[in-house]
């Protein structure tokens, strides 16, 4: 089957490829990370807001971020960071860049990173098509197809060979995930929170809801007075050690405007484990005499 893609508002033919190949069979459930692109980020203009977002989404199915990346519109760096995410077998949210004014790259970088052509996107053709006729409706004029500018809003729905569409809620515009040669999944949504929040929502429950809530994760901590990191290093390895699978962690505070300075110390992990290893810690911290806090649970 062929379709059209567009570069600057002229069509170009172009092949639709084939149905993606099967995920992959991977061990263990997947590590989610999170791509934000956009100058505007980066300068300052503009406050990021999708990662605690989907932190919280996350976090409501028992899901955690693995890690974030920042990237402006470059397109050299946008590429090199989508091949590292489609090098894994993570599944990665990509927020930005994915419009059609000269400023958004994500579309094409995604398909230089995986090698493929461009694609008009069947469905995604449809949708925005669909869209610029109720816009005109709403506007009381006549929908013209082959205007110049509604043909360039067309390069929305220009994707990788090989993705398949996210639906928008909003505005019906979708988005598109692809998968690449390690297995990773990238999914791509706008930038905007209005659109992109119900869309990373609609992926992780569509297409992760197995994963949400198989391995309780609990967060167990205690507030430490007097006591310095470099001290308590050994102890935090031996826990580690001890019980395969927990993280210990230490964040330190020199000016907290409740507990002053302190350390907040504790183990994360399997919700089971998690109960053994604390009680472990907070045993090991008894012999250096430290005086103890309010104890955490997350």
């Amino acid at each position: 089957m062929t379709s059209a893609s567009l570069v600057h508002g002229s069509l170009v033919s172009s092949s639709h490829g084939a149905p993606a190949a099967p995920r992959p069979a991977l061990e263990g459930p997947p590590s989610f990370g999170l791509i934000i692109v956009g100058d505007e980020i980066l300068s300052g203009k503009r406050a990021d807001k999708h990662m605690p977002k989907v932190i919280e989404l996350l976090s409501a199915r028992g899901l955690q971020l693995a890690y974030a990346d920042y990237v402006g519109d470059a397109p050299d760096r946008i590429t090199a960071t989508l091949q590292r995410a489609f090098a894994t077998s993570d599944v990665v949210f990509s927020c930005g860049g994915i419009g059609a004014t000269p400023d958004d790259h994500t579309r094409q970088c995604a398909a230089r990173a995986l090698g493929e052509s461009l694609v008009l996107h069947p469905e995604a053709e449809a949708l925005i098509r669909e869209r610029m006729a109720d816009t005109a409706r709403e506007q009381g004029t006549t929908y013209e197809p082959d205007r110049p500018d509604n043909i360039h809003r067309l390069n929305m729905g220009v994707f990788p060979a090989h993705a398949r569409i996210i639906p928008n809620p909003y505005n019906k515009i979708p988005g598109f995930s692809s998968m690449g040669p390690g297995g990773g999944m990238v999914h791509f949504v706008p930038g905007f929170p209005v659109m992109a929040w119900p869309m990373i929502e609609w992926v992780l429950d569509h297409h992760y809801a197995h994963l949400a809530h198989v391995q309780a994760h609990t967060e167990r901590s205690v507030i430490v007075f007097g006591a310095m990191e470099a001290s308590l290093t050994p102890l935090m390895e031996q826990i580690e050690a001890t019980y395969p699978g927990i993280k210990v962690f230490s964040l330190p505070s020199v000016d907290h405007p409740e507990y002053g300075r302190h350390i907040e110390l504790g183990v994360k992990g399997d919700t089971d484990a998690t109960v053994h290893a604390y009680a472990a810690l907070l045993d090991g911290l008894r012999p250096f005499g430290v005086q103890m806090g309010p104890e955490l649970v997350r």
